[in-house]
């Protein structure tokens, strides 16, 4: 929710002074909160949802654009694993091989995947191949654990920085981290609205605007109802969104850390091995991903087939990612994929020379905060419950841009109309924090302070609106004087 209606505090009698400034202490704050964090705050968060609307519905364009790479015709039995890999590394023999995905279903196709020196992090190369027929079909840069295509990357890279690299992620921390402060600063001023102009206590009534109002009212009334029924998701897509922040995702990952709801991860050392200990997992562990090729790489291939059917042998049942080794010290990592519909994130790592399954992680055994940052990631890239998650995103993205255009359509029709110069919507009355209750003041700075402390960018845009608000008063009040 962003701007809402301007209104001014009433004159009060000295008796009924201090009852009304507990009772109304909340609402100046939260209505000066809302305006300015809406005027400025507001147009990073307009691009991140028309952005977002975009990405929202991503997995439906790239099985489109893409099919041909996706999609085959199921005819005939499934070649052996280590035939399709084989086919691949013949494209590709100047690559290192890193790992391969074995077509999920019939008519798709399975991702043989290569580190490449010349892409960028988190990217890979992958060369698909027709399972029923071990031939290759194309090949494709691809992204991160979900395994992105180019138009999907683009996409995601829009939505995330821009295109502007590591600076261009500032607008989309800014507008993650103030979208659930202006979300629940809406949130009490129609709450108020609601009990003030209906004299209703049902929660049903904040979900309806009122359709008897006219001009100004009946836009403030489809912006509040409209920000109410879009509330939830904000809040979700606003505290997913800040786990990939520069600034304020470092703090949640220190939190989540100290509290030990991080995502745990199999690890692929053998048991006796002087080899590096690796481990495969993580919520974000595209960044992180391997491009050193195999010690041997025929020996390897030829046990695919062997440690894939150990591993469904195990539990991992879904569409899965086989690791291959890179060192002879350690075991292939079997692990369930980031894809549309899957809900766990099984995975095991199996000595390829034996059989033996060194270690073991069920999604079951995750820590309940680490599954719920699983499934709000998730939920956030719209693969967790397929299309309906898809337009569920893109329903709360149109909604949140109809908020905020309703917001700056109310500011602006606040201007005032006579007068020749040009003119811009008021805000609400200055004096905020001298309406409010001194025992709702203090805890409210403790938790400002908390706030800008955990997330920085919300720190300094907030001192720059109150600096803001210093020079526009100070401006009153030298015209006042004049």
């Amino acid at each position: 929710m962003t701007i809402t209606e301007d209104l001014s505090v009433p004159e009060v009698s000295p008796r009924t002074e201090p009852t009304r400034r507990a009772r109304n202490g909340l609402y100046p704050l939260a209505m000066r909160l809302h305006f300015y964090a809406g005027i400025f705050v507001a147009p990073f968060i307009l691009i991140a949802a028309v952005t977002g609307a975009l990405y929202a519905i991503s997995p439906t364009l790239e099985q489109i654009v893409s099919r041909d790479l996706l999609q085959v015709a199921p005819e005939g039995p499934v070649k052996p694993l280590a035939e399709q890999v084989s086919a691949a590394v013949r494209t590709r023999p100047e690559l290192s091989l890193v790992a391969v995905a074995p077509a999920p279903d019939a008519g798709r196709t399975t991702r043989v995947l290569f580190g490449d020196s010349t892409l960028g992090a988190g990217e890979r190369r992958a060369v698909f191949v027709n399972p029923h027929t071990a031939e290759p079909v194309g090949e494709s840069v691809v992204y991160g654990s979900s395994g992105a295509l180019p138009l999907r990357t683009w996409i995601d890279h829009l939505h995330r920085d821009l295109h502007l690299g590591e600076s261009g992620r500032i607008y989309s921390e800014l507008a993650a981290s103030w979208l659930w402060v202006i979300a629940l600063a809406g949130l009490v001023l129609w709450w108020r609205r609601v009990r003030r102009r209906r004299q209703r206590d049902g929660v049903g009534w904040l979900l309806a605007p009122d359709r008897s109002a006219k001009g100004r009212g009946r836009t403030l009334n489809w912006h509040g109802a409209i920000g109410v029924w879009t509330l939830p998701l904000m809040l979700l897509l606003s505290v997913t969104g800040m786990t990939w922040s520069t600034y304020a995702g470092d703090n949640i990952a220190e939190l989540r850390r100290q509290l030990s709801w991080t995502t745990p991860a199999v690890s692929t050392s053998l048991p006796g091995s002087t080899a590096p200990v690796q481990h495969s997992g993580g919520e974000h562990a595209e960044h992180h991903m391997s491009a050193t090729s195999p010690t041997d790489p025929t020996a390897r291939i030829q046990q695919l087939d062997w440690v894939y059917a150990i591993a469904k042998g195990q539990g991992v049942t879904q569409p899965a990612e086989i690791a291959i080794p890179s060192a002879a010290g350690q075991a292939f990592a079997v692990k369930e994929r980031r894809m549309s519909g899957t809900y766990t994130v099984d995975a095991v790592a199996v000595d390829g020379a034996t059989g033996a399954v060194t270690d073991s992680l069920r999604y079951a055994d995750w820590p309940l905060m680490a599954k719920f940052t699983n499934w709000g990631i998730q939920f956030h890239m719209g693969l967790l419950f397929g299309l309906l998650n898809q337009l569920l995103l893109l329903a709360g993205m149109l909604g949140l841009i109809a908020v905020i255009v309703l917001g700056y359509r109310m500011w602006w029709r606040r201007r005032p109309t006579r007068g020749a110069g040009f003119a811009l919507g008021r805000g609400p009355r200055r004096g905020a924090l001298g309406q409010t209750a001194p025992w709702l003041v203090a805890p409210l700075v403790v938790v400002a302070l908390v706030v800008a402390w955990f997330l920085p960018l919300v720190g300094l845009s907030l001192l720059g609106f109150l600096a803001v608000d210093v020079i526009v008063g100070v401006a009153g009040r030298w015209r006042a004087a004049k």
